[in-house]
């Protein structure tokens, strides 16, 4: 009853006409943002950042949660009719959206999407209302130790499953954790890693980073290499479903909520692990297994783009209760957290508990809102993709130099953000993740805290961490993440070179 009273009064603070706004121009920015090929929520974020100093925490909390899951639904359209899919999520369901649209049933696929996003985001959001205050109850036992492995746990799998090598993750990181320790040392006061430039003393700030690597390291990479290549864009047809259609994919969207779910739930997910998951298990159950790779299965559509949407909404449960981010726009959003004096964990949502509410009601309200846009409106998010690249991205450099100029009135802010989107550029063209700097500035200085702490309850002991059930538990898991994959592909090479042997 207690869930049920602080849900009420989430959605009485979100449906105030002001929250309404943000959530409305959220999820329409959104959805164009993930329509436009090369953008995505992350850079968009990462771009309006610098709204936190002016706006109120609850409403830029609902626009941002608007701008990711309106990035969501709009991916699908530009995975479907150009075959570019906005972000890694939304990969799969250009395997089969494509062909459908060269097909000519274009409309069939975004409407399998559409609704299939809103029936994952709906269930979804429902269970982040029942699951995020039992975590965050729990979380609230945990020590020192178990919350440093809990860090280091996410260190391990944001390298491993945002970037295709796990060496160019862990340099990514390793980058990330060195920009957290520049300025004063938060325990001793000690001045660490500045070089004598007196801006540097109070650390790096996570906002210009993130808008220097995502927004203008893409702008840039764009202009140097991606300028002038041009897409293809397959015909659009009326946006609706048969009856068989509806048959074939009611199933695979709920299929895609529960397998998306817990990835997203846990440090350890992601999106693309679900999508991929769904798509071969529908493969498998579909009797329509021809239409696979050929004329395109709706059902190869409808369970990807579900585990999408529900692994989305998932990774507010870790963000919320435990402040580990496990996507990049995820770990964007907590620095804007950070931006308000707001440390997302398990105290959140009692120190925050006004804020958190209308933050989940505003899904409830956003799926709906984003329905309507994606229907209705779909032929005028598609005229999106006529829009030139380079006014699209010199607006983007533009938003990003006024965004952190606004923020101090520094130009060393400016030359600096600058400097750090050449780095970006460098990391896009050599496949570097960006998104591990990012978790590194803002885990490593709480994992540096925690890593203090834990050993002084164990009297300088570093065995403190094996003493402790939940914080042995999670090493073991870091453990089986780093050396299970390898045994794996080292078995496959080996059982690979016996039968070339044999043969």
């Amino acid at each position: 009853m207690d869930l049920l009273q602080q849900l009420l009064h989430g959605f009485a603070t979100a449906a105030s006409p002001v929250n309404l706004l943000w959530a409305f121009v959220g999820c329409a920015l959104g959805t164009a943002i993930g329509v436009l090929p090369g953008l995505g929520p992350a850079v968009t974020v990462a771009m309006l950042l610098p709204i936190t100093a002016q706006v109120e925490p609850t409403a830029s909390m609902i626009f941002f949660a608007g701008i990711y899951y309106g990035a969501m639904y709009g991916g699908s359209t530009t995975s479907i009719l150009l075959n570019t899919p906005g972000e890694t999520g939304s990969m799969v369901t250009a395997l089969e959206g494509f062909k459908m649209a060269k097909s000519g049933r274009a409309g069939a696929a975004l409407a399998t999407s559409a609704i299939g996003s809103f029936v994952a985001g709906t269930i979804a959001t429902v269970l982040v209302t029942l699951f995020a205050p039992l975590v965050a109850h729990y979380a609230v036992q945990l020590g020192p130790p178990e919350y440093f492995m809990l860090m280091v746990l996410a260190f391990t799998t944001v390298t491993a499953v945002l970037g295709r090598s796990v060496l160019r993750g862990v340099t990514a990181l390793v980058v990330g954790l060195a920009a957290g320790l520049v300025g004063l040392d938060q325990i001793s006061g000690q001045v660490r890693y500045t070089g004598g430039v007196p801006e540097f003393l109070d650390g790096l700030e996570v906002v210009l980073v993130a808008v220097g690597l995502f927004a203008v390291g893409e702008a840039l990479y764009t202009a140097l290499y991606e300028g002038r290549t041009q897409s293809s864009l397959n015909a659009m047809s009326r946006v609706h479903m048969t009856r068989s259609e509806w048959r074939r994919s009611w199933p695979a969207w709920l299929r895609g909520t529960f397998l998306g779910f817990p990835f997203g739930a846990v440090p350890a997910g992601g999106s693309e692990i679900p999508t991929f998951l769904s798509y071969a298990t529908e493969k498998k159950l579909s009797p329509h297994k021809a239409e696979f790779g050929t004329s395109g299965a709706i059902e190869g559509v409808a369970g990807p783009e579900a585990a999408n949407n529900s692994a989305i909404t998932a990774t507010l449960v870790p963000m919320l209760t435990l402040g580990i981010p496990t996507s990049t726009t995820a770990a964007i959003i907590l620095s804007a957290f950070q931006n308000y004096g707001i440390n997302p964990g398990p105290q959140l949502f009692d120190t925050n508990a006004g804020l958190v509410w209308a933050l989940i009601a505003s899904l409830y309200i956003g799926n709906v809102m984003l329905l309507v846009l994606n229907l209705p409106l779909v032929g005028l998010w598609v005229k999106l993709l006529k829009i030139p690249r380079a006014p699209l991205y010199a607006g983007i450099l533009i938003f990003a130099t006024v965004g952190v100029y606004g923020m101090r009135q520094s130009s060393f802010d400016l030359f600096l953000m600058y400097a750090i989107g050449l780095v970006g550029v460098l990391m896009r063209r050599f496949d570097f993740p960006a998104a591990p700097v990012i978790v590194g500035m803002i885990l490593g200085p709480m994992a540096e805290a925690q890593l203090r702490n834990a050993i002084s309850i164990g009297e300088g002991s570093w065995t403190v961490f094996l003493q402790r059930p939940v914080s042995a538990l999670l090493l073991a898991v870091v453990v089986a993440v780093l050396v299970v994959p390898r045994v794996m592909a080292w078995r496959r090479r080996a059982a690979d070179a016996a039968t070339a042997g044999a043969a």
